[in-house]
């Protein structure tokens, strides 16, 4: 729908910014980017698409994450989380990945023996999750951690943990670097580039490791086992998350959006 909007705009030669959050460029944004005076990219790489026409600006967060981060140990208080406890955040997007919550469901034992489960599962597979954790022990109960979904109370999930495992769209760009998670990220299989794209500019980074999502039931414990035993590694991975933040990527897109109108006005003046 965006690539009507863009035509009809450079058809009135109006200024025309697109913004790519992802790494590589999808279909509309390829259609898009010849007509556009100007392409926001949200990290280096994805400058070589546009040439002269991109600006890095980086991936606009939620002001829970940029300005008003909650300290962790209120964020793990706002689940009942001790301070002192490890904690690992799952989800698969705003609407679940069926092949996380299938990975999560059979391993939950193996999961909350070695930390807190947060695990946000969409809108799938709801019933036989609560049924799996209302059939667990007290104790492992406790640890696990299990909601549909989560709006104000995400930025408390991604500050409270120690180790997310995600697909990889474009919010993994911006939101894991500005709390400095480490992820283990599972592309989704059938979206083309993209989420492949992006997973390899986090993991080239060290910021990030892969898992291809056919492997995940049976990668999932032990990459996490792996990586929150060693804490060198993860302090590593947390180091160089943190290092890819870029704030102030809204006032940055903002600030171009009035640099293309103000040109436009003067254009218009000098015209009449």
């Amino acid at each position: 729908m965006t690539f009507p909007v863009a035509l009809a705009a450079w058809w009135q030669r109006v200024p025309l910014l697109v913004y790519l959050p992802d790494i590589e460029p999808g279909l509309a944004v390829r259609l898009m980017a010849p007509l556009a005076t100007k392409v926001a990219v949200t990290a280096e790489p994805a400058r070589q698409h546009f040439g002269r026409k991109a600006v890095v600006t980086g991936f606009p967060v939620r002001g829970a994450l940029e300005r008003n981060r909650p300290p962790r140990e209120e964020a793990r208080a706002n689940f009942g989380i001790p301070a002192d406890e490890r904690v690992v955040l799952i989800f698969g997007g705003s609407q679940g990945a069926h092949s996380l919550n299938a990975a999560v469901g059979h391993a939950l034992e193996a999961l909350t023996a070695e930390a807190h489960v947060i695990h946000i599962h969409g809108r799938w597979d709801r019933d036989w999750l609560r049924a799996r954790r209302a059939a667990l022990p007290d104790r492992t109960r406790a640890r696990y951690h299990l909601f549909e979904y989560l709006h104000e109370e995400m930025a408390h999930a991604l500050v409270a943990a120690d180790l997310v495992v995600a697909r990889a769209g474009a919010s993994t760009l911006g939101e894991f670097p500005a709390v400095g998670l480490p992820a283990i990220l599972v592309p989704y299989p059938h979206s083309g580039a993209h989420q492949w794209a992006n997973a390899r500019f986090l993991a080239s980074r060290g910021a990030a490791v892969i898992v291809p999502d056919a492997e995940i039931d049976r990668e999932l414990v032990p990459q996490i086992r792996r990586l929150l035993h060693d804490q060198t590694r993860l302090t590593t991975m947390r180091h160089a998350m943190r290092a890819l933040a870029r704030t102030g990527a809204a006032l940055a897109i903002y600030e171009l959006l009035g640099t293309l109108a103000a040109n436009k006005a003067v254009k218009r003046t000098r015209s009449t």
